[in-house]
């Protein structure tokens, strides 16, 4: 019977860490590897939990339009990535509205977290984009956004 209320326990532990992971700013656990081989090959990963649902149903659900670019996939890849990232979506207080044209770079938590970045830095060769992260969050692959790895380049 303990034998059964720790498989219990671990199975819950497992279960909701993986979710809490999710719902911010860090990557779930399990990343299915469509999703890695149809959104990372072309950008960097972001976490699901940088958008509600809707934003995300919205962006798979017009990817012929991707921000510009045609991003559109065969009907099953569409089916399994927007499963995850509907799945791991963002729920908490700070994601509670979709952002301006469903952009990470647009929500209000975004907005106000980067506030003190110059629109000078913003346009450094070594940035480009609000929304390569990787430019100065060295971990932002890996789903690791604490500001400890921050580093602006110059």
């Amino acid at each position: 019977m303990k034998k059964t209320y720790q498989q219990l326990a671990t199975f819950i532990l497992i279960t909701f860490s993986s979710t809490l992971w999710a719902d911010g700013n860090m990557l779930p656990l399990k990343i299915p590897e469509k999703v890695t081989t149809e959104c990372a090959s072309c950008h960097m990963l972001y976490a699901p939990g940088f958008l509600p649902k809707e934003s995300w149903l919205r962006i798979m659900g017009g990817l012929d339009k991707h921000y510009g670019t045609d991003a559109s996939l065969d009907p099953q890849s569409v089916k399994e990535v927007s499963q995850w990232l509907v799945q791991y979506s963002g729920t908490y207080k700070r994601v509670n509205g979709a952002p301006p044209n469903d952009r990470v770079t647009e929500a209000a938590w975004f907005v106000k977290k980067h506030r003190k970045i110059s629109e000078q830095t913003w346009k450094r060769a070594s940035i480009k984009s609000k929304a390569n992260c990787m430019a100065c969050h060295t971990t932002a692959d890996k789903g690791q956004y604490d500001d400890e790895f921050v580093k602006v380049p110059q």
